[in-house]
């Protein structure tokens, strides 16, 4: 039903067929300092883009000056296009894409990860 944006800090956007789901009504109505996108499968690779763009068109639309910081936690052919061809939108609406190369090292183990602080 409408009703008031959500205003959250941290947002998984889900993965496989539930990444559908996610479009721009999502984005206006759930507003997050940050969006962890997750799920590397084919499923989320088809509706990626459209995804990315839902963002984009959505978070100009909220009219504040409210920094988001978008989370890939996989690398994804399709999110280095979406990266370079909308790079200086993403810096008009205040989106941060952090890179998906990070990693931590931890006794015998090595693991990708980020840090994220509110």
């Amino acid at each position: 039903p409408p009703g008031p944006p959500i205003y959250v800090d941290l947002a998984y956007l889900p993965g496989s067929w539930s990444a559908r789901t996610v479009d721009e009504e999502f984005f206006r109505r759930v507003r997050s300092l940050c969006y962890v996108v997750s799920g590397d499968d084919h499923l989320k690779e088809g509706v990626l883009r459209s995804l990315l763009d839902a963002l984009l068109t959505a978070k100009h639309q909220w009219g504040t000056d409210i920094q988001v910081t978008l989370i890939p936690t996989f690398d994804s052919l399709v999110m280095h296009e979406w990266y370079q061809e909308t790079h200086d939108r993403q810096q008009e609406l205040g989106i941060t894409v952090l890179g998906s190369n990070s990693t931590v090292a931890m006794q015998d183990e090595t693991f990708p990860a980020c840090k994220v602080e509110f």
